[in-house]
């Protein structure tokens, strides 16, 4: 790093009400237009300080913390700093529950609930575009990008502190509906399966069932039945990437539509079916805020119930 870079370089305290934020999300709030990619070198490299110290991207800032940032470039034009207009209205439409602590979205598939990997704006830059007024928009989970369904974004610190602690303490109860390839077995009410991560031979990310990865349980009930596919609640006890996916691929029933983790059977389950996308949907999550206890739920949209009056018809 030259001297310039150097003198150019600042420091960035953590208020209060931004404790709690990942600091590559940190970063993100205060280097407007820099793609996810240069913040996460810029921490790998040291570049950035935290109380003149190097850490990790998701180490939590705390208040009273001080960041130091480093020059980054921005490459994005002022036109890409915005949702399309049908994303907007789309996003607009999809809020399900909205409060002074917190916002519920029914996040579309396809759209990635942030940016990075070649994503121009997530969900959760779109929403601080959308809202400029809202000084505190911070994502408590995530979902895949194919994946839909119920997503919390919390409006200040405490909010994300307090979800936070509960996931934790696995005291948020999450529900997912999957279409998944063959006949699930009623006895199947569980699966327990470290899960790690891995890259193929072109680069592409995959989750594989690893006894050195790390610990992963989802519990699974039947809610239908149809003559080659079954629709099932998952509740996922921890919160790995791709699990619920990676656990039902492992139980030998695959999610229809997932086209990362196919397999013949699945194939042969979607054979005519007007299968599209990834049939995963966040259906519906409990929590407690402010001594009152929320649950929100969300139905499937009409392209997915139509895959099932399909499966429906076959019977």
């Amino acid at each position: 790093m030259t001297s310039l870079e150097k003198a150019r370089a600042r420091l960035q305290c953590v208020t209060t009400e931004e404790s709690g934020q990942r600091l590559d999300n940190f970063l993100l709030r205060h280097t407007h237009g820099v793609p996810k990619t240069r913040i996460y070198r810029a921490i790998r490299k040291g570049e950035v300080r935290v109380n003149k110290g190097r850490t990790k991207a998701d180490y939590r800032v705390v208040g009273g913390d001080e960041i130091r940032i480093p020059p980054l470039s921005q490459v994005l034009s002022q036109s890409a700093d915005k949702p399309s207009l049908a994303w907007e209205r789309r996003i607009r439409e999809s809020i399900v529950c909205e409060t002074d602590d917190f916002l519920a979205i029914n996040k579309p598939t396809g759209l990635a609930v942030h940016g990075g990997s070649g994503v121009r704006l997530g969900l959760i830059e779109s929403l601080r575009r959308l809202f400029p007024d809202e000084r505190y928009l911070e994502l408590v989970h995530r979902l895949d990008r194919d994946t839909s369904g119920l997503v919390l974004v919390a409006k200040n610190g405490r909010t994300l502190r307090e979800l936070h602690q509960q996931l934790r303490d696995d005291r948020v109860d999450k529900r997912y509906w999957a279409l998944v390839a063959g006949k699930w077995p009623a006895y199947r009410r569980s699966v327990a399966a470290p899960l790690a991560k891995h890259h193929t031979g072109s680069g592409e990310r995959i989750v594989k069932v690893d006894v050195g990865g790390k610990s992963a349980e989802t519990m699974f009930r039947v809610l239908e039945r149809f003559r080659s596919a079954t629709l099932i609640e998952a509740k996922p006890v921890t919160g790995r990437t791709h699990q619920i996916r990676v656990h039902a691929l492992h139980s030998g029933h695959p999610i229809l539509g997932d086209t990362k983790y196919e397999t013949e059977l699945s194939r042969r389950s979607c054979a005519n079916a007007p299968i599209k996308r990834l049939f995963l949907h966040a259906s519906a999550i409990s929590f407690r805020l402010a001594k009152q206890s929320i649950s929100l739920e969300c139905p499937l949209s009409a392209e997915l119930e139509a895959i099932l009056d399909f499966f429906r018809q076959q019977r």
